[in-house]
């Protein structure tokens, strides 16, 4: 069963989400507060803990400090964060402090327990016996592990799946939508502030000068490869 933490302040919309959430069989963690949510996760409660649902708007420190501090530990917790008015600048915001997925309030059921599941799925082991050195970044796919230059790279789930994407198939051009299907699994088309996000904070990983990329290159109008120039 997968234990999910849901970090709401609003007491009537977290009760409504966990009733939800326990009715779809997930084990669920409460916390109405930012504090109370890193304390829950750095304790030993947060071993347990497969996924965050993070609202934005929070007492205390809010959403996007959450997400920051929880990814400063080195955490690979998949992180969907709750955003109230669907504002682009909240979104990207989020999306860079480390966010895996976003959904805009008021959520129905049936959409935020697809998402749930979709991000668990991408956590998921995918492993094949391929090891691959790419002058000092070491991609171990059996191991599922990243190193640059003999440093570890920890790599939240969906940060992994992209790099595993589109290294499998070194030069190949992926569109947006196509990185979106594989990586998201996302049904619907349009919104590549999740890819562009996940591959500034991939890049900001893994690339010795992240602002000249040498791995994960742009295909200006048409989408991202990986390989050298």
């Amino acid at each position: 069963m997968p234990q999910v933490l849901l970090i709401e302040d609003d007491v009537s919309v977290r009760d409504g989400m966990e009733l939800v959430l326990r009715r779809h069989g997930y084990g669920v963690d409460t916390a109405a507060t930012g504090e109370e949510a890193l304390a829950l996760l750095a304790g030993p409660a947060g071993t347990a803990v497969e996924l965050a649902v993070l609202d934005l708007m929070l007492p205390g420190i809010d959403g996007f400090e959450v997400c920051r501090r929880l990814r400063a530990t080195g955490s690979t917790v998949p992180v969907i964060m709750l955003t109230a008015r669907g504002d682009d600048d909240d979104i990207v915001y989020g999306l860079g402090a480390g966010a895996d997925d976003y959904v805009v309030k008021p959520v129905t059921a049936p959409v935020l327990e697809a998402r749930i599941r979709a991000a668990l799925r991408r956590a998921e082991p995918v492993r094949s016996a391929r090891g691959e050195n790419h002058a000092g970044l070491v991609i171990d796919r059996a191991g599922l592990t990243v190193t640059k230059h003999g440093a570890a790279v920890a790599l939240p789930p969906t940060e992994l799946r992209l790099l595993l994407e589109l290294s499998a198939s070194p030069g190949r051009v992926f569109s947006r939508e196509q990185l979106l299907q594989s990586v998201w699994e996302h049904d619907f088309l349009g919104d590549s502030r999740l890819v562009d996000a996940a591959v500034g904070r991939l890049r900001a990983k893994v690339e010795d000068r992240p602002a000249q990329p040498r791995w994960i290159q742009t295909v200006r109008g048409f989408g991202y490869r990986f390989g050298p120039l």
